[in-house]
Order: C-alpha cells, then structure tokens, then sequence
C-alpha cells in the first residue's frame, strides 16, 4: 500500500518524524488513523494545557458529562490538578496514563509544539481547538496520528459520552446522525435541531474554518459509512476550498455501490457572500477556479444529498428520510450487509481543481507597487508600468495537497483550462534547478534561453513564501524580445495569524493602510468583532455570532426575500459589551432599516446576549425595530427578558417567522 506524505511547513518535524517513523516494521499511511476518529466510552483523554483556566472549566464539564480524562500536562511540572495527574511532558503521559486522545489547550502561537510533542508520543487523535495558529505552523508529514482541526470545536461522542472540545453539551442526546461540519455554531445549530427531533448524535466530527484541515469531510464520511451506531449523515459546508466537491464525489460513488445508503443531508453556508471576502473563518474565501458555494450547493444535490437552506430544518427532515429508509428496508427485505463496501484505505481520491485567484481579499494584501519592490530586493527584474503579462505564475497552500503548489497559468487573465499545477515538498529549498522550472516554462513557452530567469524568479517567490509567512504570491511575467524575463501585477497576500498570535512578519504588517479600508470594518476589528459590509440595497443589518451562522443567516434572509447590509460575526463567545459594540457600527450604516439578531446559545448564554441588546437599544438611544432569535443555552431566559423589556425588540425561538418579521420591518420602514 502506497504511503500518502502530507507535507509540514516546519523542516524540524520532517527531521523529527523521519527519525521516529523509521524505527517502525511497517510504512503507515494517515488514512491508517481514521479508525481513531471512534472516540466513545473507552477513550482515554490528555489534556494538553492542562491547568490554564479554558482547560480547567472544560475538564470539569467533560468530567462530569462522563469523559474518562486521565490528566494533563504541564511542561516541566509534575503533580495534581483537579484530583487527576499533571505530567512534565506528553512523552511521560503516554507512558504512564496511556492516552487515546489529546486535547490541545494552548494559544494559537503554541499549537503547532503541542501537536508535534503528541505526534512524536504517537498518540491515536489530536485535537486542536485555538484560533489563529499561522498557517506556516500546521501543516505536516506524520503517519501515526490522526488530527482534528485546527480552529474547531473538536470531536464529541454523544453515545460515548466523551467530549473533546468545548461543544455546548446541553445540546447534545445519544442517538444516530452522525454530524461533520466547517463551523462551530453550525453545526450547534444541526445539533439541537436533530435533539428536539429525537434523533440525538452518534458521532460529531468538526472539520474547522482553517485553510488547513487535519481531517476532511471525506475523512468523516468513511468513518460514519462503516458505524453500526450511525444510520442518518448529515454534512455542513460552506465557501471556500473544495472540500465539499470531494465529499460529493465520495458520496455519488458511495449510493451507487451501496444497495441501502444510508440519507445523507447538507448545508453549504456562504451563498450570498460576496466575491474575494473572508468571511469570519480564515479559509472561508474561495480562490479563483475554486468552486462557489453555489457550485457546492449544486454538486451535493446531484450526488443525491437532500439540501436545506437552514438549520433547524436538520431534524425533522431527517425523520422523515430514515422513516422512508426503513419503510423500503420492511417492504423489499434489503440487506446492507451484502452490498460492496470500500474500506478506508481502498477509497478513491478525489483531484482537487483549487487555484489560485488575483480577486480575493484576506487578511494583508500588499500594493502591487509594494509586492514589486519585495521582488526587486531578491533582484528580480520588475516593470512598474501596467504591461499584460503573457503569463501568470503562482505559490499558494493547497487546500488539498496539504502543501505549497506552483500554478502557472498561460495568457494575461486567469483561465482554469491553461492553468498547470504542481504542488511540491516544503522541505526543498531550492526550486531553480529543479524539473518543475521545465514544466512551467514549457506551459508558459518561455525558451530554454530564458529558463534560468525563470528559475531566478520561482526561487526568489518561494523564499518570500517562507520568510514572510505568506498563503498567496501572484505575478505576471513577460518575455522579451531578447528573450528577458520580467515580473509585472504582482499581489502578495500574507497570513494574519502569524502576526496575531506570534508577533511574527511585523515589517509586513506595518505596511498595512488602515485608512484605505472599509472605517466600518476597522472599527468593528477592535472589538474582536468579523464585519463586512455588503453591496446594494441592504436594508437589514445582521448580528450574529459564529461566521457560519453569520454566512447562514445571509443566505437563508436572501432566501425569503431579504436585503442583507452586512455580515457581522460577534465571534462565538459573544458578550454583553461585543453585542453592544456590533449595535453601534451596524446603526452607522443609514441603509439599516430593521435588525435581525440570530444567536445560538452554546458557549454563549441566551441571557446575556439578551442583556447585552437591552443595554445597546437603551445606551445607543437605538431608533431601529430589533428582531431577535435566541436558541440554545439559556433562551427560554433570554427570549422571556427580551418579551419584557418594554422595548421595540421581536423574540423568536424559529427562524423561518423570526426572519419574515424581519422583512417586513425593514419593508416597512
């Protein structure tokens, strides 16, 4: 069986695992870690981060709920905390404790360390929750553990009773839909709305917001395909990458091989979102020649999914599916057993068609002029003017690859059909000499004359991709006459993670100009708060916290006939004061006619959102009617503060009337 390498961006965890794997009889591959993904009542549960104040609720929460956590570690420190062990480091833990999982409590900044000190202690699943961890951190080549994340709520068996992350337990009841999604509060949402269904959870897998993900949707599909204790699926997507086109093509080839399917049901958020924009997520921005949602929405249905545009609707349809599924299976004596299968490591791989795009906005895009001059101190020859490139090239992350991908595309605009890819090892530190300058010159018809400028400009790209952190470089090239190669339209993106959480690429993000953007947006950073104001005739500003939630929200208002003025995501753990600030940069935008508040209680109370919107409408003196859908923890409280307060505020439990008053007010008005 071939061994798939997934490349890490740090060269000291290729030395690292390269010793340690070489020690083993047999090559292992990562698809030999998706049995690790069923946690349940045997898994044995580490903390890492053990004693910080985030670690210490949640190991309380878990322990309660039934998790079998058997310590944690402080590096250096042995002793007790919480009446469970504290070891010095994960290598002791393993030895004396004897964990199947991890879970990872660190900042962002220190992730990529915890997640290597638990690859090398070869434990079965790692699971990273932080925001913010640079992308230059978290990919790698290791074939033993399985991780999930990072920048997501983590794996949780209802059935088990065993939590690895910080998901709002309340939500949860045993049962058998198995759950993976993109977002957090998404995926609450589909929760909750298969608990008041009665279906309950077997098994919730969450594949992140990251551009990177430790593990995919397809990942989780094969995993619920061969769990007795999952008999409905559901997936919840939204834009960026192609995860979701992978999961459609598994899926088609799962219904066609398999005589009883088991109903698989889907959401994909972000359809609405405008072109290039991040929205809340750090990889939730599709690059051009990637799908968009829309496109996603499309593929699932075609594969057979049964699409809905919002989550709630999650558990009744999918009562009626599995009351279908069993009807068939009385009527026509259908036996699952005997249909094909395909196992875990003879599924097929589906090919990625992620690209890079010249439209997208992240988190720092330099001016061209300041991308050139980056250039010319690696000494490249650049032309200021606005000339037409004869080609594009490119060095960006492959979503798919999990690793850094050369395109080049030939002409001046990009064009998915004269675009050429090539992902490559991070390890390589020299890419002049190498076939793949050959392969790009050939697709670009640069001569052989004019190959080595080439090679000089592709090695002095991949050098800025390194030193300076970033997820996307973008030129033009142009060839002389004389057969002289030179860079035109360049665009340098570069990730804001590395500078959050680290500190790190400062003389990159000095160069931002805050007076250049949206004040709106830049106020709204501050306060830790993702907004983005849309186009049009939006006359309903929205607040919500979770940017999958936030997308959703979006989308479903468009739905019902709604013009949405933004997207704001309070984060997911809204407070009073961030629902009171999101208040005052929403009401600066004079098209906002009405407001519609969608919040799902999970880590956040549904009371103390409701006392955070009483505050805004009486210290903001608010002259705006506010709609407010309040679920989750707390929102029988919060919905009744809401009703009571004597204030031009609208409570609702469901979406679908929540969102109709909502228009009308703005329609109103």
């Amino acid at each position: 069986m071939a061994v798939r390498s997934v490349p890490r961006l740090s060269p000291r965890m290729g030395a690292r695992l390269t010793r340690q794997f070489s020690k083993s009889s047999r090559a292992y591959s990562y698809a030999d870690t998706l049995s690790n993904l069923k946690i349940g009542a045997h898994t044995r549960v580490l903390f890492q981060g053990f004693t910080g104040r985030q670690a210490t609720a949640n190991v309380k929460e878990s322990l309660e709920w039934g998790t079998k956590i058997v310590g944690g570690v402080k590096p250096g420190v042995e002793g007790e905390h919480l009446g469970l062990p504290i070891f010095p480091s994960v290598k002791v833990a393993q030895q004396n404790a004897r964990p199947d999982a991890s879970a990872i409590y660190v900042p962002g900044n220190q992730t990529a360390s915890a997640i290597e000190e638990a690859i090398e202690a070869e434990i079965p699943l790692v699971v990273a929750v932080a925001e913010h961890v640079p992308i230059h951190d978290i990919l790698r080549t290791q074939s033993k553990t399985r991780l999930v994340g990072a920048n997501c709520p983590g794996i949780i068996s209802a059935i088990g009773k065993c939590r690895i992350g910080f998901q709002p337990l309340p939500c949860f009841a045993p049962g058998n839909i198995g759950i993976v999604a993109k977002s957090g509060t998404l995926s609450y949402e589909t929760v909750a709305s298969t608990t008041r269904a009665g279906l309950g959870q077997s098994l919730c897998i969450s594949m992140g917001g990251d551009v990177l993900a430790g593990t995919n949707f397809v990942d989780a599909l094969k995993v619920f395909e061969h769990d007795d204790d999952t008999q409905g699926i559901i997936l919840v997507g939204e834009i960026g990458g192609t995860a979701e086109m992978d999961a459609a093509e598994w899926i088609k080839d799962y219904r066609q091989r398999t005589a009883d399917p088991k109903p698989i049901m889907g959401l994909v958020g972000g359809l609405e979102a405008p072109s290039g924009r991040v929205m809340g997520h750090a990889g939730a921005w599709a690059a051009a020649g990637e799908p968009d949602a829309q496109t996603k929405y499309r593929a699932l249905e075609q594969a057979g999914v049964v699409m809905v545009n919002h989550p709630e609707k999650f558990g009744n349809e999918m009562k009626i599916l599995l009351a279908d599924r069993a009807s068939r299976n009385r009527a026509h004596n259908l036996r699952s057993t005997g249909s094909q299968t395909r196992g875990y490591h003879t599924a097929r791989r589906m090919n990625s068609t992620s690209v890079p795009g010249l439209q997208q906005k992240r988190s720092l895009y330099l001016k061209r002029s300041q991308a050139l001059e980056i250039l010319r101190q690696k000494s490249i020859p650049v032309n200021e003017e606005d000339s037409s490139p004869s080609g594009l090239l490119s060095i960006f992350v492959d979503r798919s690859a999990l690793s850094p991908c050369i395109v080049a595309v030939s002409g001046s605009e990009f064009d998915l059909d004269r675009s050429k890819r090539i992902p490559f090892s991070y390890t390589q530190t020299t890419l002049k000499n190498q076939p793949l300058v050959a392969s790009v010159a050939t697709h670009l018809s640069i001569p052989p004359s004019s190959r080595g400028q080439l090679g000089d400009i592709i090695q002095a790209l991949w050098e800025i991709f390194k030193e300076k952190e970033a997820f996307v470089l973008e030129c033009g090239v142009t060839v002389s006459v004389e057969g002289n190669v030179t860079v035109c339209r360049a665009r340098f993106g570069f990730d804001d993670a590395a500078y959050r959480s680290s500190g790190r690429q400062e003389d990159i993000h000095r160069l931002r100009n805050k007076a250049e953007e949206v004040p709106e947006e830049v106020e709204a950073e501050k306060d830790g708060i993702v907004y983005v104001k849309l186009q049009g005739e939006g006359s309903i500003g929205t607040l919500v916290n979770g940017a999958g939630l936030a997308m959703n929200t979006v989308d479903a208002l468009t739905i019902h006939g709604g013009h949405c003025a933004n997207f704001l995501d309070t984060g997911g753990k809204a407070t009073s004061e961030t629902v009171k600030s999101s208040f005052r940069i929403i009401c600066s935008d004079p098209r906002v006619k009405a407001i519609f508040v969608n919040i799902f209680g999970g880590l956040t109370r549904c009371d103390m959102i409701a006392e955070g919107i009483i505050m805004a409408f009486r210290d903001l003196d608010m002259q705006v009617p506010v709609v407010v859908r309040l679920r989750g923890t707390n929102e029988e409280l919060g919905q009744t503060m809401i009703a009571q307060s004597g204030l031009p505020l609208h409570a609702f439990d469901g979406f679908e009337d929540a969102a109709q008053k909502v228009i009308s007010l703005a329609g109103s008005r």
